[in-house]
C-alpha cells in the first residue's frame, strides 16, 4: 500500500507542473499562425518584443503574463505573439519572409520584422509591447514596462 502511495504521488508531481504551466502562460503564437489566425477569425492582437539581456523583459514574462486576468483576457479577446527581438530565425508573414541581416544572434542585431514594428524614431527600447486592431492598425504603443494594471488598461 506504501509503495502505490509513493508511486501515486510521484506521479502527480511530475503531471502537475506540466499541467500548471499550461494554464499559468498566455497561448503565443507564432508569425505563421498569426497570419493564418487573422486570415480564418481576426481579432485585436498583442505583440510583445522583448531580448534575452532585458531583465524588464523577462519581468514582464514571468510576473505580468502569468497573471491570470491577464491570461484571461488574452486569451478571450486577442491573439498573442511574443518575440525576440534579436532572433536569426526566418519569419513568413503575409505572404513575405523576413530575416534578421547576420546568420548568428547577436546582441544590437534586430530581426527585419522589430525594425518594421517595434522601432520608435530609428531606436529601440525594450519591452516593447504593441496593441493592434483586428485589421492590423496600431491602437497603442509602450515602450516600457507595463505592470498587471497598465497592460490591462491598455488591453481594454
Amino acid at each position: 500500500m506504501r509503495k502505490k502511495f509513493f508511486i501515486l504521488l510521484f506521479l502527480a508531481v511530475l503531471w502537475y507542473p506540466l499541467s500548471a504551466q499550461d494554464k499559468d502562460q498566455v497561448q503565443w503564437l507564432t508569425w505563421e499562425q498569426l497570419s493564418d489566425s487573422l486570415t480564418v477569425h481576426p481579432k485585436p492582437v498583442l505583440l510583445f518584443f522583448h531580448t534575452d539581456w532585458c531583465a524588464y523583459c523577462r519581468k514582464m514574462q514571468n510576473v505580468v503574463f502569468t497573471d491570470s486576468a491577464v491570461i484571461r483576457k488574452l486569451d478571450a479577446d486577442y491573439y498573442a505573439l511574443r518575440f525576440d527581438a534579436e532572433s536569426v530565425d526566418t519569419v513568413c508573414f503575409d505572404h513575405q519572409i523576413l530575416t534578421n541581416a547576420v546568420s548568428k544572434k547577436r546582441t544590437g542585431h534586430y530581426h527585419q520584422i522589430t525594425k518594421l514594428l517595434a522601432a520608435r524614431e530609428g531606436k529601440f527600447t525594450f519591452p516593447t509591447t504593441i496593441v493592434l486592431r483586428k485589421d492590423f492598425t496600431v491602437r497603442s504603443r509602450h515602450f516600457h514596462y507595463l505592470d498587471r494594471r497598465k497592460l490591462l488598461k491598455a488591453l481594454q
